[in-house]
């Protein structure tokens, strides 16, 4: 078990925000999914708890504003240590600022964009909170990849704005680039072509650490959610699973690959 409130290098995933319809039911799956516990706020988010493991912050989870149609889906944040500035980069390299930036109480400073593809990701400049607060156990984000159409193009903006170096893997059948931050990988890119699910266009995909991910799966269903990969063993990840809680949002369990 690694505990990582540290800062993060700008452009690292940070954290990992979800936004439902049903807070309470969405906490009740969560909580006997993980093993997460929740606490309120920032109340400048609305209704928004955090949830914890081992009392360490892990992932947050909001509520849809009324009268809003937001999608139901898992958010990846990315730090920086200036978001307006950020945001200007964004929107000259062809992303669109939706919210923000604006402040999160003591906690910090956020804004939610979309790459040129239209896929949604947040960004944070962290205060008081500093982001995910646990890593490497059961329970806490492992990793976090974009699924879109194709990387090249997109590569570009997530270079420019945020400085990653990217590494291709080198295959005829496989687009696939990992962002590398200071000599580290820290996220992906993942081209799929039309294999792209055509309700949810290009989006970013939270991996959670599981114990057992058949076992992970299971629970999923029991708990009112879906399997929508079932559990496989992937050569580099590790055994993973893609699911969906029981509003929709997708996931995917991984028990990493020698754990």
């Amino acid at each position: 078990m690694t505990e990582a409130a540290t800062r993060r290098t700008p452009g690292a995933p940070c954290w990992v925000s979800l936004i439902v319809h049903g807070l309470t039911a969405t906490q009740e799956f969560y909580s006997r999914l993980f093993g997460w516990e929740f606490q309120p706020g920032p109340e400048q988010l609305g209704p928004y708890v955090r949830a914890l493991l081992h009392g360490k912050e892990v992932a947050g989870i909001g509520q849809v504003p009324p009268g809003r149609h937001l999608p139901i889906a898992w958010t990846t944040y990315l730090a920086t240590e200036d978001a307006d500035a950020t945001a200007e980069a964004i929107r000259s390299c062809g992303g669109t600022v939706a919210v923000g930036p604006l402040d999160a109480g003591n906690a910090g400073r956020l804004l939610l964009a979309s790459d040129p593809s239209g896929a949604v990701f947040g960004v944070w400049q962290a205060a008081e909170h500093l982001g995910t607060a646990l890593v490497g156990t059961p329970g806490t984000p492992v990793w976090n990849e974009l699924v879109t159409r194709e990387t090249a193009s997109v590569a570009k903006f997530y270079q420019a704005v945020f400085g990653f170096r990217t590494e291709a893997v080198v295959s005829a059948d496989f687009d696939y680039q990992t962002l590398h931050i200071e000599g580290r990988p820290v996220a992906a890119l993942h081209g799929v072509g039309h294999a792209l699910p055509r309700d949810r266009g290009p989006h970013w995909m939270t991996y959670f650490q599981v114990a057992d991910t058949d076992e992970a799966a299971a629970r999923v269903v029991e708990l009112g959610g879906h399997v929508l990969q079932p559990p496989q063993d992937a050569a580099s990840s590790g055994r993973l699973a893609m699911v969906a809680d029981p509003e929709g949002a997708v996931f995917t369990i991984v028990r990493p690959a020698g754990v």
